[in-house]
């Protein structure tokens, strides 16, 4: 038997590609020139187009120093390992431990894997966990983009790159700028986990977790997120965008300002379409129309926006439960429409409008605005016009429709249109007695109004009228028919907006 191991050894040892038993390792080599060094005789010296290889892994050098003791090889020049069919690692210099099996690759390092490369002037290659790591800078090149970042690790099996501190990628569409950044290189997705800022030319994104697939151009983004576009700024806890078609859809403690009109636009679910120029609200969508005086509050299960091509506000929709409040007037209806260009809001399906102690509803009601301050109503079909004058007593017009005209946002005349019909409680002039109840009807009235009261109520064409005293005129004919105070609805203050009947 031990005939036989010494034949076995000196067959290896006359092959011209040599090989050494290093504890559980074995590196083999084979080299033009292979001489033993002068001083140290356990070093090997080899020149001209060496090649070591160990457990599969190829290594190229022009020269070397084989450690065999150590199982240790300093290689120079032309530097070159195969790792794969796919993975080759190119240097100057190479320092090569085949205990631990770590390579490390000095000066004019390339890392290439399919069509991605990393270059680096000093590279640490762990061939048991297939992790190759720069830490003082590196660049990755595939076919759209470029990436900097001071460390860097590769993950070899998973073709991913762990990118942290002072991370840049640049594609030809957009920048991104990371704290930390994971890049795969087969799906060419980005992962953030730390702040990040993705510039183009049409917005700016911020977030500090979430993915941008580079190739589909959809990414997600979470923790502080938002984006910023040339007049609007969205934000949320989650953003999923599409570059592609421009379509941002945010959930949960969402934002959407509009620079240019003042609009900010809150809810939990918001889609913005920057390319159509639409936007949806809904779950607590509030829209709030900033004004340095006043704002306007509205809320409805579902608020859209439709902008023009420079991003301005062309109308404003909202519907199913919507509400609304500004200080001196507030409103409730099925739906509403805004239009910003003509400034007309309109209210449907049974609407109701509060100014001051003005309770105005009709089948369809109209408000002309301008610069943020009501200027005209139009009470169109069934128009119903009460002012409260004292507790549970009641002025009330009713009419076909009403014109309402406002100064400083107050109420200060209406004309009522087609079979017209009033109850005016009269009150001698400078008190608040009240000596009489007057019921009349006519084709069309004319009421006025001064310091938020009731000043005048003018007949025209054929009036008739009672004046009753108070005691004489019964309970249930102090109303016309449809009245319907409804006080209880009314918003006093801003958060009412999100309170049903």
């Amino acid at each position: 038997m031990k005939s036989f191991i010494r034949l076995l050894v000196v067959f290896l040892l006359s092959l011209s590609f040599n090989s050494v038993l290093t504890g559980q390792t074995k590196i083999s080599y084979e080299a033009e020139i292979l001489k033993t060094h002068e001083i140290y005789k356990d070093i090997s010296v080899l020149k001209g187009n060496v090649i070591f290889s160990h457990e599969g892994t190829l290594l190229y050098c022009d020269s070397a120093y084989f450690y065999q003791k150590e199982s240790k090889i300093n290689a120079f020049s032309n530097i070159r390992i195969k790792v794969s069919d796919t993975l080759d690692i190119y240097g100057d210099t190479l320092i090569y431990d085949g205990n631990t099996k770590i390579a490390e690759i000095i000066n004019n390092v390339r890392l290439v894997d399919n069509n991605t490369t990393l270059t680096t002037n000093y590279l640490n290659y762990n061939r048991i966990s297939g992790i190759a790591s720069y830490f003082n800078g590196g660049k990755i090149v595939d076919k759209e983009n470029v990436l900097t970042s001071k460390i860097g690790h590769y993950f070899t099996s998973k073709k991913q790159f762990f990118f942290k501190n002072d991370v840049k990628l640049t594609n030809p569409k957009y920048n991104i700028t990371s704290d930390t950044l994971m890049f795969n290189t087969s799906t060419e997705i980005a992962y953030f986990f730390g702040p990040t800022v993705i510039t183009s030319k049409d917005n700016k994104i911020y977030c500090e977790n979430g993915w941008y697939n580079t190739k589909t151009d959809v990414s997600r983004f979470s923790k502080n997120s938002w984006i910023q576009t040339k007049n609007q700024y969205l934000e949320g806890d989650s953003i999923v965008y599409d570059r592609n078609i421009g379509l941002g859809i945010a959930y949960n403690n969402v934002v959407l300002i509009d620079t240019v009109k003042n609009i900010v636009v809150k809810g939990n679910y918001i889609e913005n379409n920057e390319l159509l120029g639409k936007s949806l609200i809904t779950d607590n969508a509030l829209a709030i129309f900033i004004d340095k005086q006043d704002s306007l509050f509205i809320h409805g299960d579902t608020l859209r926006a439709k902008y023009d091509t420079l991003d301005n506000v062309e109308y404003f929709l909202a519907y199913n439960k919507v509400k609304f409040f500004k200080s001196d007037i507030q409103g409730m209806c099925d739906s509403l429409s805004f239009l910003m260009i003509d400034s007309i809001m309109n209210m449907y399906h049974k609407p109701v409008l509060w100014n001051d102690k003005n309770q105005l509803t009709a089948d369809t009601i109209s408000l002309i605005i301008g610069n943020n301050v009501i200027k005209e109503l139009y009470l169109k079909n069934n128009s119903f016009i009460i002012e409260e004058s004292d507790s549970n007593k009641f002025n009330q017009a009713k009419g076909k429709y009403s014109y309402g005209y406002f100064m400083n946002n107050e109420l200060y005349k209406v004309e009522v249109k087609g079979n017209s019909e009033t109850i005016y409680y009269m009150k001698e002039d400078g008190s608040e007695d009240i000596i009489g109840i007057n019921k009349a009807i006519s084709s069309d009235l004319l009421i006025l109004f001064k310091d938020k009261k009731v000043q005048s109520i003018t007949f025209i064409n054929k009036p008739e009228g009672t004046m009753y005293p108070v005691d004489e005129l019964p309970v249930n004919e102090r109303t016309l028919k449809g009245f319907n105070w409804q006080a209880m609805h009314r918003p006093l203050v801003p958060l009412d907006v999100f309170k049903w009947k």
